[in-house]
């Protein structure tokens, strides 16, 4: 496998590559080899999921060779490798296959002047090389061996030309000639060779430099441009080169030059104005890539947390405008063929309404960053004028950055981010732009499916529940509702209100296990079924046998707990029939409450000829009934019996003469819902005549309430 590694390194012209392997069965490849780059700098990638945004991934779910070169470009394809290594540089991602599988994957890396496309000779390298590679792969799986190693082997470079010792003897003259001094390191930044020269402008003995890196044996070259420099020689394979102060006032300029051994060094004395590139001043316009990658962290971790769109568009504008320099940002979306805004920062309202809702055209720069993927970067106004001449100057800023918001491959927004003075927007400020705006665009895609579920289970919900409770005479009669706190607040719970004929009506409650789209369809199912029983005139136990007849027809693979209730209002006696259900609480008309104990039969959709018992108990004017789901009693390590008990006395010492407020005293002091919570007070009145009911509906959103009015109830909706 070592050899194969090295011949497809060498056959290929690139100067390095990481070999993954597939275990069989598993979903994450491995890191097996590494060759031409630290092994500290392949870590963060060490084991590769194959949903991962990664170039490996891709070519090994894919089955296809990918290629990507160029800052810009790797910032557009792969946000999170440019974040990390913002540096020119080629890179190309195969499977490596075995007849029919695949077993692993192979990365290979280019120099940053290699052209932006794979010539025909380095395709054919790469394939051979991972059909070679994954032989190799099979014969040791053949072996009963694993394929991924403890830690990834590192393959060593090809060894120099090696010299005699009068050719080693004149190059080490030669070096200590030159003015200034020089020195090496190795792939893994440790010194290697240290002349006098070095030694004395480093102010430090030969002998403590030797097999250190220089970041940890000078403290004062432990500054992020001195190692970010070191990387991007290795990763480019560019020359390179910085100027730092060696305390307390004397300037060193240092120049890299990387082969595929390692890199040599020359440092002659310098002072903070040479021209040399990355300098530590801060002259750039643009942040310094240790603010940006300090604030991308911090953006990383709270739009994990954002789960909506107007939370991912304040985190954004919370992390980026301070790290970015920028005055305004403005998030669009395209939505049925116009340009729409949904968040901004810096901007008075009243300017953004001229673009909200445009159509999407080219004249516009963020409708056509949309179209085309591809960011836009303006300097001046002049330099944007020239580019779209429809665009007038209306923001008073200076400098505009316009950047896809690109998910799953497919641009689905825009971001601008604007300046009030004027700003050069130098490549590596592009590219960490482009790269933020990669994980932005991905955070946006996953709160408007959120909101889209959000927004799709609280209609259902909606148009499941009851909008409004009858009007029946002689009844008064309050109703709640609250969906569990976590998921997409839809659950299974419901109640019902059923008008039979003028001196009799039903009351039902009940409980679909689960707490998704599958219990709330379910749930309709079932009050449905009920209501149709009960209209016909069936008592509670038949009402409940026939709908369970139904259900388990139906299959469904959820059971549903249920409480029917027969209520005659002329003669004030009740029938109460349970599925599987908690017990309803009676409280007298003296405030004594005590739990229907009627022997429940089992929960609907399990046995089809299931018998369900019924009681019949008085409900004279006064008294008040309660019908409730489990999630307002069940709480981790309490007993069930205990819990009604508990609940028995809030609705004794409540007020039976407002139903409403006993309703919200009641799940007021509910656990906090891990489960739905029904609950469904009623209460006979002692004249039949206009009666007043309401149902109140709790949602999971800063506590709010609506009432649907029944009767004359909807007038005082609040």
């Amino acid at each position: 496998m070592d050899s194969a590694m090295a011949a497809v390194v060498r056959a290929s012209g690139a100067y390095g590559g990481i070999l993954y392997a597939l275990p069989p069965g598993e979903d994450a490849a491995w890191q097996v080899l590494i060759t031409g780059v630290p092994q500290e700098m392949a870590a963060p990638w060490r084991r590769v999921g194959l949903k991962d945004p990664m170039p490996v991934a891709d070519a090994i779910r894919e089955r296809r060779l990918v290629w990507a070169a160029g800052r810009e470009n790797m910032a557009r394809q792969y946000p999170r490798l440019a974040l990390v290594l913002p540096y020119e540089f080629g890179l190309a991602a195969a499977p490596v296959t075995s007849g029919a599988a695949v077993r692993g994957g192979l990365v290979l890396l280019w120099a940053g002047d290699h052209p932006t496309r794979l010539n025909g000779g380095e395709q054919d390298a790469v394939r051979a090389g991972c059909r070679r590679l994954g032989d190799s792969m099979e014969r040791t799986l053949a072996r009963g061996e694993p394929l991924v190693p403890d830690r990834p082997r590192t393959v060593p470079p090809a060894a120099p030309r090696p010299s005699s010792p009068g050719e080693a003897a004149a190059l080490s003259a030669f070096v200590d000639r030159l003015p200034g001094g020089s020195c090496a390191l190795d792939l893994q930044g440790r010194l290697t060779y240290v002349t006098p020269g070095a030694a004395g402008l480093l102010g430090v003995d030969r002998s403590l430099l030797m097999g250190a890196l220089p970041w940890e044996a000078l403290p004062w070259m432990d500054v992020p441009h001195v190692e970010d420099r070191y990387r991007a020689a290795l990763v480019s394979r560019r020359p390179q080169a910085f100027t730092v102060l060696r305390p307390p006032k004397t300037w060193l300029t240092f120049e890299l030059y990387p082969d595929a051994t390692g890199l040599s060094v020359r440092i002659v004395p310098g002072s903070p104005d040479a021209d040399a590139p990355s300098p530590p001043s801060g002259r750039s316009t643009g942040p310094s890539r240790a603010t940006v990658l300090y604030h991308l962290m911090h953006l990383a971790s709270t739009l994990t947390e954002a789960v909506s769109v107007p939370d991912v568009v304040e985190q954004t504008a919370d992390q980026l405008m301070p790290a970015l320099g920028a005055q305004g940002m403005v998030v669009m979306i395209p939505e049925d063929g116009r340009l729409r805004i949904v968040g901004q920062r810096g901007y008075h309202p009243e300017l953004l309404k001229h673009f909200n809702g445009l159509p999407l055209s080219s004249a516009v720069p963020g409708a056509d960053v949309m179209a085309t993927g591809v960011p836009g970067f303006w300097p001046t106004f002049e330099e944007l004028h020239e580019a779209y001449p429809a665009m007038t100057h209306e923001d008073g800023m200076a400098a505009w950055a316009v950047l896809p918001l690109i998910a799953s491959g497919r641009p689905i927004g825009s971001l601008l981010l604007s300046y009030q003075r004027p700003h050069v927007f130098p490549p590596g400020e592009r590219a960490a732009l482009t790269s933020l705006a990669g994980l932005v665009g991905q955070a946006l895609d996953r709160a408007r499916l959120y909101d889209a579920k959000h927004h799709l289970a609280h209609r259902l919900q909606s148009a499941l529940l009851p909008h409004s409770l009858p009007h029946v005479p002689g009844l008064n009669v309050a109703a709640c509702y609250l969906p569990a706190a976590r998921g997409l607040g839809i659950g299974g719970d419901f109640y019902d209100v059923i008008r039979l004929d003028e001196h009799t009506a039903a009351v039902t409650i009940g409980d679909v296990q689960g707490h998704n789209v599958d219990a709330a369809a379910l749930m309709g199912q079932v009050r449905t079924a009920v209501h149709a029983h009960a209209t016909v005139g069936a008592p509670p136990g038949d009402v409940l046998a026939r709908t369970n007849r139904l259900l388990t027809d139906l299959d469904p693979g959820l059971f549903t707990s249920c409480a029917y209730v027969h209520l005659d209002l002329a003669t004030h006696r009740a029938c109460v029939a349970l599925a599987g259900h908690p017990p309803p609480l009676l409280r007298h008309a003296d405030g004594r409450v005590e739990p229907l104990r009627v022997p429940p039969g089992l929960l609907l959709g399990i046995e089809p000829d299931t018998v369900y018992p019924s009681l019949e108990f008085p409900l004279p004017p006064g008294c008040v009934l309660a019908l409730y789901t489990d999630g307002l009693v069940e709480a981790p390590g309490v007993d069930l019996d205990d819990a009604i008990a508990a609940l028995a006395g809030l609705l004794e010492h409540g007020d039976p003469g407002d139903l409403d407020a006993m309703a919200e005293s009641l799940i007021r002091h509910a656990p906090t819902p891990g489960d739905d919570i029904a609950l469904l007070l009623v209460s006979p009145r002692a004249v039949v005549g206009h009666s007043e009911g309401r149902s109140i509906v709790f949602t999971d959103e800063k506590d709010e309430r609506r009432s649907a009015g029944a009767g004359s109830g909807g007038e005082d909706a609040r």
